[in-house]
């Protein structure tokens, strides 16, 4: 596991990459992600108000974790492909003294990040929260990604293993 601190506004959030196959409890789970691959080249979409990420976002009601990364990676890069779970970053708001129970997420919570082999390539519309689509030499994500860190890359070399 890997662990470091990350500034979210004024709180100070610890974040801990667990790599796992068995999915957290579904109520702890904030939001689910994707490394989204076609060929060796890696999806980033340009997401509205955030810049270049890796699909991903909140599970609706009644929707499992990999039907979510699945309708997320429809709605922002507009794929399709097969997926499978790398693991989860473990998000512990305990030294955040900005969080309380009325806060929008769990003390401790999740993100589940998943591998996709991207298996159809369906025209860009940019419908949603997405402005445009690229794919990457998986080397170059830190020239792009706005908040790149030290789990992210590990997560990305989880996707080589």
């Amino acid at each position: 596991m890997t662990t470091t601190y990350v500034h979210w506004g004024e709180s100070k959030v610890k974040l801990t990459w667990k790599k796992s196959e068995v999915l957290p409890q579904r109520h702890l789970i904030t939001s689910v992600h994707g490394f989204c691959f076609q060929g060796g080249n890696l999806l980033l979409v340009h997401l509205n108000k955030r810049g270049w990420d890796f699909p991903g976002g909140h599970i609706e009601s009644g929707e499992s974790p990999e039907n979510c990364l699945k309708r997320e990676v429809l709605e922002e890069g507009y794929v399709e492909g097969e997926s499978q779970l790398l693991g989860y970053i473990i998000v512990d708001h305990s030294e955040n003294l900005f969080w309380t129970e009325s806060s929008p997420y769990p003390k401790i919570g999740y993100q589940l990040f998943y591998k996709m082999t991207i298996t159809k390539l369906l025209p860009f519309e940019g419908k949603f929260e997405s402005s445009k689509r690229m794919f990457i030499n998986p080397q170059d994500i830190s020239a792009y990604h706005h908040e790149w860190n030290i789990l992210y890359q590990h997560i990305l070399d989880c996707t080589f293993q």
